[in-house]
């Protein structure tokens, strides 16, 4: 499959729901993407089981607080330069790239370093959503080692990072990341097509590209895109249980950037429906928790997505404003996210909470749930 330029906006609304409010803004990576292909570059979309076992696949990230890009913009040399790097250092030349993560901008970053390079692009990713550090994927909870590690900045400045833990990876990776101004391209966890084929989850990129499709018909059509964007959801493998948990205004919000983090909380308090009630959303990078009245709706790694409520477009951590009419939804993590390996990874005790994970639709038995019905605009 070969993406279109028309296809560019859709994948990136649908890569920005999943990105759970993180993985930084997708616009950015539309317009290097939409660059990349006016250039003469293709995008050229495979599935894992095209790659030859013994094929050379290296997953390709920005790594860094989301809050940075808005003030620092890629320029397109980085992540051609930590590519080079590792070339050199395996001896090896990359057959094909693979997205870390499918939220935000990491999802459009690798395809626009595919279109540079001539390289395809496996359809999958390492989370089904976007997470804040490098252990947490699937590549890792399947044994593919996180290290080599190479990291480029602006000034195609590189650094080739070796540890025996991914966790280590992370924690010396990150001390570069601040020196190199709080923002850095990464090629990490190279592996061989049966890697791949064993450890990612499968299909993300397409995903992404139907769900922000969907919307888009929904509103040229003038029909409702939050029913167009669940019944969507409801259809697929990974995110068939998704809930509308809460309506509302933004009303307060504190985020700040630190230690290569952008962390914060904001305050939803409730309209319509929901008038007279409050929600509360916790983010790093991503929103973790979300809790109404001290009970919680969602949490990871389950998805939490903060979408206007008018239009159905997502809006990330960075993008949160007062004033913000929003919808809330929780979604289901891929199956694989939820196992107790995984769980031990990237559940809420990696993030320092104390509550433990209950599935989204067990938070919100559809049958008690008390969101209101989505109804078609006439």
């Amino acid at each position: 499959m070969k993406l279109q330029l028309s296809d560019i906006d859709d994948l990136a609304r649908g890569a920005a729901i999943l990105g759970t409010g993180g993985g930084g803004d997708p616009y950015l990576g539309g317009l290097m993407l939409r660059q990349a292909l006016l250039d003469g570059g293709t995008v050229e979309l495979i599935d894992v089981e095209e790659l030859r076992d013994d094929a050379f696949a290296l997953p390709f990230a920005m790594m860094g607080a989301p809050t940075v890009i808005v003030e620092k913009l890629p320029n397109g040399s980085e992540s051609i330069a930590a590519l080079r790097a590792m070339e050199a250092h395996v001896g090896k030349k990359v057959e094909a790239i693979l997205c870390a993560e499918i939220g935000g901008i990491n999802a459009l970053l690798p395809l626009v370093l595919g279109a540079r390079l001539g390289l395809p692009i496996v359809d999958g990713d390492g989370m089904g959503r976007a997470f804040p550090q490098l252990q947490m994927v699937t590549y890792h909870i399947f044994g593919v080692s996180a290290s080599p590690m190479t990291m480029a900045d602006e000034h195609s400045n590189t650094v080739l990072l070796q540890a025996k833990e991914a966790i280590e990876v992370e924690r010396i990776g990150r001390s570069v990341v601040v020196a190199m101004g709080g923002m850095a391209q990464v090629c990490l966890y190279p592996m061989t097509g049966a890697d791949a084929k064993r450890s990612m989850v499968r299909g993300t990129l397409s995903l992404a590209l139907g769900l922000g499709r969907a919307i888009h018909v929904a509103r040229k059509s003038s029909t409702d895109p939050f029913e167009a964007l669940l019944r969507f959801l409801e259809g697929t493998e990974y995110y068939k249980h998704c809930r509308i948990l809460f309506e509302g205004k933004m009303a307060d919000l504190l985020r700040e950037t630190r230690g290569g983090y952008a962390f914060g909380r904001a305050r939803i308090d409730g309209m319509g429906p929901y008038a007279g009630r409050r929600m509360d959303v916790q983010f790093q990078n991503e929103h973790l928790i979300a809790q109404e009245g001290g009970d919680v709706r969602a949490i990871v790694p389950d998805l939490i997505a903060v979408l206007d409520s008018a239009t159905a477009e997502p809006i990330t951590t960075e993008g949160l404003k007062y004033g913000q009419r929003v919808r809330v939804l929780g979604i289901s993590a891929a199956p694989i996210m939820r196992s107790s390996q995984a769980l031990a990874v990237f559940g809420p005790q990696a993030f320092g909470l104390t509550q433990p994970f209950t599935p989204v639709e067990v938070l919100n038995p559809v049958e008690a749930s008390t969101a209101p019905a989505v109804e078609e605009k006439s």
